[in-house]
């Protein structure tokens, strides 16, 4: 299958939507290349703005921007955006209600080499908490370039995670997104498993491996993680035995917690948070991380037999 970068297509998306709309600013912090917010600036030099390695500045400056009537993206890496700019995000962007998108690229163990330090395993954790901001993670690049557009189209703050490496094509160039719906990839009726970003491919293959042995699995791409689709998750909860929930993130706090937190209180199920536990990541590339914390198709299939076993 063929694989295409996230970022290329936010740089791409972001240009063809600056030639439509004048009213869109970006804002980078000596990251565009690695971001791709380079290609905007180069055609665009007027609504561009690097601000150097001052990512707090960057996001304040943007809210700023965005009280003239612009609609603002400001781009870094998401440990950056979610973990060095909180305090700029919670009280100029979010409790100002502002029309700032926060595009976030290099989550979780994708980043790969550049080890812990850069590798955003709260931002989900931290962004989730804030009242106004909405969370999305794209799949593929096809589900990028929608997410963009339709963030670029509707008003407030959002923070939208992207990975650093490239990702099977899940969509074809006919898909629509839409914001807060998860996009049911397969149906299955013995368990089902959501998943986000960089693990839905890794799902799809589980959910294969499983139908070797008979087990029906349902994939669910969870893109739009705040809001969360409840109705999607409450149907699949009392359609099946039970739920994973897989993510390049901590267990505390992202899509497997928003999900628990949920069924908890309307319908309590058997389920089992795939991410990284309760640790920092290293250095190594994306595929040896992924194994070294479990992030793997393998590891769905045994937590997925584990649970039938026990229902």
């Amino acid at each position: 299958m063929a694989k295409e970068s996230i970022r290329d297509a936010y740089g791409q998306t972001l240009l063809e939507l600056g030639r439509k709309n004048k009213n869109i600013v970006v804002m980078d912090a000596d990251l565009a290349k690695s971001t791709q917010t380079i290609v905007f600036g180069k055609e665009f030099s007027e609504r561009f703005i690097d601000i150097g390695l001052s990512e707090q500045d960057m996001v304040s400056t943007a809210a700023g921007i965005s009280l003239t009537g612009k609609t603002v993206f400001a781009s870094s890496f998401c440990v950056f955006l979610a973990g060095r700019v909180y305090d700029q995000v919670r009280q100029s962007v979010c409790y100002n209600n502002v029309d700032v998108k926060l595009i976030g690229t290099h989550y979780g163990l994708g980043v790969g080499e550049d080890g812990s330090t850069h590798q955003a395993l709260e931002d989900i954790a931290l962004m989730r908490t804030l009242p106004n901001m909405r969370i999305i993670t794209p799949a593929d690049a096809t589900e990028t370039s929608r997410v963009i557009e339709y963030v670029a189209g509707h008003f407030g703050p959002f923070f939208v995670r992207l990975t650093r490496g490239k990702l099977d094509k899940i969509y074809d160039q006919h898909y629509q997104f839409k914001f807060g719906e998860a996009s049911i990839l397969r149906p299955g009726k013995d368990i089902a498993l959501f998943a986000i970003g960089a693990m839905v491919e890794k799902t799809m293959e589980a959910a294969l491996l499983l139908e070797k042995e008979s087990i029906d699995a349902a994939v669910i791409n969870m893109s739009t993680i705040k809001p969360l689709d409840k109705k999607t998750t409450l149907e699949f909860a009392q359609s099946t035995r039970g739920i994973i929930s897989i993510e390049d993130h901590s267990v505390f706090g992202g899509l497997g917690s928003s999900i628990a937190e949920f069924l908890s209180q309307v319908y309590p199920t058997k389920m089992k948070i795939i991410g990284v536990e309760n640790q920092f990541g290293r250095s190594g590339t994306a595929e040896r991380l992924y194994e070294y914390y479990g992030l793997t198709p393998d590891r769905i299939v045994f937590e997925a037999k584990k649970i039938l076993q026990n229902s």
